[in-house]
């Protein structure tokens, strides 16, 4: 009989003003001494949509906007991942009823999330056997093409909380500035899993970023398609310490592309997948510009300056490159 595990994913996607803010980020499942990535099984993944209108916003608009979304994700060349629509559902997009709902919700209480996805495990395998997205109807949402001054697109959170269904975390390619009330507001993102929402109106997170394609392609990428990318793997220590939860990034010199990941023990280690073959520049920097919660619970170090891998790493084609440490200094 399963052991089903619940993950929800409450502050899966923050207004550009408010306050929070690997790299994409994989989400990971504990299993006797092994961690495995959490995904779907093969197969399509059926989903249902809430029947219910908000203002602007028809079940039907909802339904086009998520296959649109859904093709985005699906349409990379080289994986695994499909989705289809099952029909619509009076269903609410919240609790276990096996079935995958994706719908709006009333959540006054979460007056800075934008919407969430939340995640039933099968606690044998770590495969995903449930999900639910809910967007919050205390926010105003639109579906136009060009969008819409003053209200939500609708298409890029939808492509946001999707990449949480598939199995992605939060990435940290982004600036933010902080605002006169204490938020934080997008200066520039690089992913489409940043945890902050470009200011309402805004399209431009109806397309997927090299980082987030990297992320897809490491846990539903096909096996000719791993063939082709290869891997970064390396330590980052201060004093010969391991550092936890530093923010690595690895740059491409051809193509000028930006995939990171994180040091996620406390030996400091990290692998970055998903990688073109060739020339990086690896950086490492503090997860100072962000709430660390968006990313990481607890312990996270952030005293230490950015620093550079001492010598560039080119990555195989189908392979590792060689591990490096990286030495950090304090601030």
């Amino acid at each position: 009989m399963r052991r089903l595990v619940a993950v929800t994913l409450v502050a899966a996607l923050s207004l550009t003003y408010t306050a929070p803010a690997h790299a994409y980020l994989k989400f990971g499942f504990r299993l006797g001494d092994q961690t495995i990535d959490v995904r779907w099984p093969a197969g399509p993944i059926r989903y249902f949509i809430s029947e219910r209108d908000v203002t602007n916003v028809t079940a039907g608009d909802l339904r086009a906007a998520v296959a649109r979304a859904a093709s985005t994700w699906q349409a990379l060349p080289g994986t695994t991942l499909s989705f289809e629509f099952q029909g619509f559902t009076t269903t609410s997009p919240a609790g276990a009823d096996s079935r995958n709902t994706i719908g709006f919700l009333d959540r006054p209480d979460l007056d800075r999330v934008l919407g969430a996805t939340s995640l039933l495990l099968d606690g044998a395998t770590g495969t995903i056997a449930e999900a639910d997205i809910f967007f919050n109807t205390i926010f105003p949402w639109s579906v136009a093409d060009a969008g819409e001054t003053g209200r939500v697109d609708v298409e890029s959170v939808v492509l946001h909380e999707l990449g949480h269904f598939i199995g992605l975390g939060h990435s940290a390619i982004g600036e933010t500035e902080l605002t006169p009330s204490g938020g934080r507001r997008v200066q520039g993102s690089g992913a489409v899993m940043f945890p902050i929402a470009l200011a309402a109106g805004s399209t431009a997170d109806r397309a997927l970023q090299p980082d987030d394609i990297a992320g897809l392609l490491d846990i539903y990428g096909s096996e000719a398609t791993h063939g082709r990318t290869g891997s970064i793997q390396g330590r980052v220590e201060q004093n010969g310490r391991g550092v936890f939860g530093a923010h690595v990034t690895a740059f491409n010199l051809i193509t000028g592309t930006i995939v990171g990941g994180f040091t996620l023990n406390t030996d400091g280690e990290f692998v970055i997948a998903g990688l073109a073959e060739g020339p990086h520049l690896v950086r490492v920097e503090p997860l100072d510009d962000a709430d660390v919660e968006s990313f990481l619970a607890g312990g996270v170090d952030v005293n230490f300056r950015v620093a550079y891998a001492p010598r560039m790493l080119v990555v195989p084609k189908g392979g590792a490159a060689a591990p490096i440490t990286i030495p950090v200094v304090p601030k």
